[in-house]
């Protein structure tokens, strides 16, 4: 049982999901090539109308993935992402881009596609099942378009990953995400990316630099709006070549398959302190258990909950780290809900979990691409004995056995396996 935290995905519908209300520095890491203040050391190649270009290799990746070797530890994979990806004011996404920063860490940015576009252009947007124009999420004020773009560019240079949200973010009545279908993902996709791809010509701003990746290629997963309607996406996304999704609710934390062909990444059930049930891995189900999706509940309340979605994050680190080493799945949200305790949360579980990296355990917080990469280098009979761990279950003998006794049949890395 999840609690409140597995019904919110359906019932509630995440309707925070992506709710967005109006209100650079020197690069990290090894292998850089550009600085953050956007600038590149090396030309950029225009795409299209120059919305967005290519600028060779991107920056701050991790080293080349290796299979684990018999008898090698897993790394504890931890991937903090982001719903939704839009900069409103509040200054949330430049705060989370300083603190991966400051610790040499990548993460996942799902940007809506509805947020590089003017409200004055919406009519370009043809959602399925719902009028020209609609979206749940409403648009962003061209000022905060701006500044989406510094800081989706700021990320893409400093290592992290741009994903999609999609547009719209539909979760009840006839239009839902629930009901599309696979063609109907198509169009959805197909509009997401030309709003990233064309936001020069939808704008018609000229100052401002275009975004330094091609987003045909970056674009390799998604989540989509409330954890809806993934069984119709996913033949779509198999046939545009993306490489895992991210929409699963109610995910255990346990060694990962695929689905469809796409690695099936989910939220997961953690420990929620004081409760005997579990929690989904996001910060809008914390919020759910606990003012139950009152965004704006009475401010006593604040440093408990605060403590305790903190303490959630904290021990789904813990247990995973200290049994079976299944990666770690955190969704978020730029949202200040409940004065803004989740954000709080959220960056104090960070700092706790990149703390033990420093200290020397093998901790690799990285964004959903980085893993699959990992994954997809892995021996099929490796992954299949790492399946074999329950929720909290530790190796038999410690891990130096249990990996050891593996078969050597098949040496080609593969993710097929699943």
């Amino acid at each position: 049982m999840l609690g409140l935290g597995a019904g919110a995905a359906a019932a509630v519908g995440l309707s925070g999901c992506g709710t967005l209300t109006p209100s650079d520095g020197s690069s990290h890491g090894s292998g850089s090539n550009g600085d953050g203040s956007g600038s590149k050391k090396n030309s950029a190649r225009p795409i299209g109308d120059g919305s967005t270009s290519y600028t060779g290799k991107q920056p701050h990746q991790p080293a080349k993935p290796e299979p684990l070797e018999p008898g090698q530890t897993p790394p504890q994979f931890v991937i903090f992402s982001w719903d939704g990806a839009g900069e409103v004011g509040n200054g949330l996404f430049p705060r989370f881009l300083d603190l991966a920063k400051q610790h040499g860490a990548s993460m996942t940015f799902f940007l809506s596609g509805l947020y590089l576009l003017p409200e004055s252009k919406k009519r370009l947007y043809n959602p399925p099942n719902n009028p020209r124009g609609a979206s749940d999420i409403g648009y962003l004020t061209d000022e905060h378009v701006k500044s989406t773009l510094t800081n989706v560019r700021r990320a893409w240079l400093e290592g992290h990953e741009i994903g999609t949200h999609f547009n719209g973010h539909f979760c009840s009545g006839y239009g839902t995400v629930g009901n599309w279908t696979p063609v109907q993902w198509r169009s959805e996709i197909a509009q997401a990316k030309a709003f990233v791809k064309e936001w020069r010509t939808n704008t018609g701003w000229t100052d401002m630099p275009s975004l330094p990746f091609d987003y045909e290629k970056e674009l390799v997963g998604g989540r989509t709006p409330c954890l809806l309607g993934q069984n119709n996406l996913l033949p779509t996304a198999k046939e545009l070549g993306w490489r895992y999704d991210a929409s699963s609710p109610g995910g255990l934390q346990v060694w990962p398959q695929k689905k469809q062909g796409l690695w099936d990444l989910p939220l997961q059930g953690i420990p929620f302190p004081g409760h005997s049930f579990q929690v989904l891995s996001m910060d809008y189900n914390m919020l759910a258990n606990q003012s139950k999706a009152s965004t704006n509940a009475p401010a006593y309340n604040y440093p408990t909950w605060r403590e305790q979605a903190a303490g959630a994050y904290i021990a789904g680190f813990k247990r995973a780290y200290e049994t079976n080493r299944a990666p770690f799945f955190i969704g978020n949200h730029f949202e200040h809900w409940n004065g803004g305790i989740y954000m709080d949360a959220v960056e104090q579980a960070f700092k706790h979990i990149a703390q033990q990296k420093e200290k020397g355990a093998d901790v690799r917080l990285v964004s959903f691409r980085q893993f699959v990469d990992w994954m997809d280098v892995q021996k099929p009979e490796v992954l299949a004995k790492l399946r074999t761990l329950g929720v909290g279950q530790q190796p038999v003998g410690g891990w130096k056995t249990f990996l050891q006794a593996t078969p050597s049949g098949s040496s080609s890395p593969t993710g097929q396996a699943a």
